[in-house]
């Protein structure tokens, strides 16, 4: 069964809306689609468009915490509803997943370690290709070359706030990133490698590694490096990777000792 003939079925009664994707201008945009406009869902899915449709559902389900949702998921977007609902900003309960698996070419390109949802309904499983050499290439240059490394990619930072925007783990209704003490305004790139230190530290235990950040980035600073880096530490140190099970707790997000993690 294709998405699109899931998709008619289960707004027969089972959800109130799918979120997909529908053709508009020439490109593949994000919607809402119902039972008046299903036949508009589109059935193919361009390798480089991409939306972070976890942060869409998030906001439905503010708005209406009654809505029913069916969501068309890569694996990252699977990951970042599972990292949003332990967080407590989605009701899985109230969401159905239609699983896209993606094309090699696409996790290839994209580097993902798991290029594909826990259940396909779409496409075919291939193996994630994860690369991380520029993060292993970091790991091996002396201190002081790795900090004029990330200071000289900061340094060309035009503050657009693209990669906090476009994030599905960022919902944040006081940014620290918006607190003129902490990141001086006015200053482009800012006078101190602040915002990026603040997003990073903000990203460890949270990062699905979806690489939509490093994509909207317009001065093509490598984010996606310095978070897998955060990540990794995460992972070397706690176990813990996000996104993998919704009944996984985030050491980062519990206070008490190791058996209030169990």
């Amino acid at each position: 069964m294709s998405i699109k003939e899931k998709a008619r079925e289960l707004l027969e009664g089972e959800v109130d809306g799918v979120l997909g994707y529908r053709l508009a201008g020439g490109s593949h945009l994000p919607h809402l689609f119902t039972a008046a406009d299903i036949e508009e869902m589109a059935g193919d899915y361009p390798a480089g468009e991409r939306y972070p449709l976890a942060s869409i559902v998030r906001r439905l389900q503010a708005a209406d915490p009654g809505i029913r949702i069916a969501v068309v998921a890569r694996g990252c977007d699977e990951r970042s509803l599972v990292e949003l609902f332990k967080q407590g900003q989605v009701n899985l309960g109230r969401t159905v997943i239609l699983g896209l698996a993606c094309e090699e070419e696409l996790a290839r390109g994209c580097g993902c370690a798991v290029p594909y949802p826990s259940e396909i309904l779409e496409g075919r499983r291939v193996e994630g290709v994860p690369d991380d050499s520029l993060v292993e290439k970091m790991d091996g240059m002396p201190a002081e070359d790795r900090l004029d490394f990330w200071l000289s990619r900061f340094g060309s930072c035009v503050k657009c706030y693209g990669c906090r925007n476009v994030c599905p783990l960022c919902y944040c209704k006081e940014c620290a990133l918006d607190d003129a003490e902490m990141v001086e305004r006015g200053r482009v790139p800012p006078a101190q490698p602040a915002f990026h230190l603040i997003r990073a530290i903000d990203m460890a235990g949270r990062c699905i590694d979806c690489g939509l950040c490093e994509e909207a980035c317009p001065m093509g600073i490598p984010l996606r490096t310095l978070y897998r880096k955060v990540g990794r530490v995460v992972e070397d140190n706690l176990g813990y990777r996000p996104g993998r099970s919704p009944e996984e707790k985030s050491p980062l997000a519990v206070l008490g000792t190791e058996k209030d993690l169990e």
